[in-house]
């Protein structure tokens, strides 16, 4: 398999179309027959990262690139930027506002979700300017 790259704009703000970008790559990602386990994997880092561009940064970009070996997805914004990324990883932080949490998002699991679904992930912050998160999903040969 070459490599496949995709991209998806994510919309910020829209909480009812929220989620939409997950969708489509976990449809690419199952027509390509991936192991289930790296489906679900991949669709929940992807799903997270979608919901705190939505709620946050008033949306951004997702990057994905498919590999025989791994599934790379890079979620760049270009919102505030997260202050504190040691608390930003504790499970229950959360900045989300009281739409957001009064429509059920906003739970301070995102990041750690991110964490716990990923072999690999890393975020890049700059007050200001913007954030970008990558996580790598192994798929085993």
């Amino acid at each position: 398999m070459e490599t496949i790259k995709l991209v998806y704009p994510v919309e910020g703000g829209d909480l009812i179309e929220a989620g939409e970008a997950s969708s489509k790559m976990k449809l690419t990602l199952k027509k390509l027959g991936l192991p289930q386990d790296v489906i679900r994997r991949a669709s929940i880092c992807m799903y997270e990262g979608e919901i705190n561009m939505v709620i946050h940064a008033d949306g951004g970009q997702a990057e994905v690139e498919i590999d025989p070996g791994q599934i790379r997805i890079c979620m760049t914004d270009t919102g505030p930027g997260i202050p504190d990324v040691q608390q930003a990883m504790q499970e229950g932080f959360s900045t989300a506002g009281q739409t957001a949490r009064e429509l059920g998002f906003g739970a301070g699991m995102g990041l750690p979700n991110i964490k716990r679904y990923s072999d690999e992930m890393h975020i890049d912050t700059q007050l200001g300017k913007g954030t970008t998160v990558t996580v790598l999903i192994k798929i085993p040969q």
